[in-house]
């Protein structure tokens, strides 16, 4: 009888412990299952929360638009009109430059060789203000060096009003592009304590419009202002270096030209 319940115990225990077996690798993937449905959701909702990054064309565009229309476009036309004109004068600058020493060379060489006439004609052949004040100078020798040399001046004069010719324009629009801007300022700051005024109480979002609006126009302009003041020192810079050329060339001319009397 004893034997027998030792039995009935021994099955009775191997019998639960197979069962707990049996159970245990289905709790513990239970207990995974809930471990991790959290981290899931979680980058779930991360994926879904990210959403994708504007290019800097798009966020320039977006923030051009919250600017205003009125006074945004009004910068964005001196942008446009100081560009063009910036352009412009680069273009003519760097054509109008020539090698002063080469010209110079060539000049005298003819002269030596040909007379006036063949130096009028090297300066003819050649572009450039340099070659236009020597064919000036060269154009009065035969009259004397004083009527060559109040023609080089005269005619330098000419030239530099025609380096300088649409120069104050960029000027101009680096001056009203930020002026336009701190207009927009004040403007936006109007319409934000209108707001206030309208509605009898402090918020943050009734202020907030009108201040971001100010602070965009007063951005854009700068940055065109900062654009244009780039381009208007170049083309101050090239300017200067044909005119010290032009001045170095006069001083050439007239020196060769004295030069070529005291041979005659």
């Amino acid at each position: 009888m004893k034997r027998l319940f030792s039995i009935l115990a021994i099955a009775t225990v191997m019998a639960f412990g197979n069962m707990q077996a049996a159970t245990a690798p289905a709790q513990l993937t239970a207990n995974v299952q809930l471990l991790i449905a959290p981290i899931t959701t979680t980058i779930q909702d991360t994926d879904e929360s990210v959403a994708p990054e504007e290019s800097f064309h798009q966020n320039l565009k977006k923030r051009f638009i919250e600017g205003g229309p009125s006074f945004m476009g009004i910068v964005l036309l001196c942008l446009i009109l100081g560009l063009a004109i910036a352009i412009e004068r680069i273009i003519f600058l760097n054509l109008s430059t020539t090698n002063s020493k080469k010209l110079q060379q060539n000049v005298e060489d003819a002269l030596n060789s040909g007379g006036v006439e063949a130096a009028k004609e090297v300066c003819r052949n050649t572009k450039g203000p340099v070659a236009s004040i020597y064919y000036q100078g060269l154009d009065r020798a035969d009259e004397s060096i004083d009527a060559a040399e109040k023609a080089v001046v005269a005619y330098g004069g000419v030239q530099m009003g025609q380096l300088e010719k649409n120069v104050s324009w960029v000027s101009l629009f680096i001056a009203l592009a930020p002026m336009l801007g701190f207009m927009g300022t004040v403007i936006g700051m109007i319409d934000a304590f209108d707001k206030i005024e309208a509605a009898g109480d402090m918020q943050p979002s009734l202020v907030a419009g009108g201040i971001k609006v100010a602070l965009l126009t007063t951005v854009f302009g700068l940055i065109v202002a900062i654009i244009l003041q780039v381009f208007y020192n170049y083309i101050i810079a090239k300017i200067d270096s044909i005119v010290n050329d032009m001045e170095d060339a006069s001083i050439t001319l007239i020196d060769m030209l004295v030069a070529y009397k005291n041979k005659k």
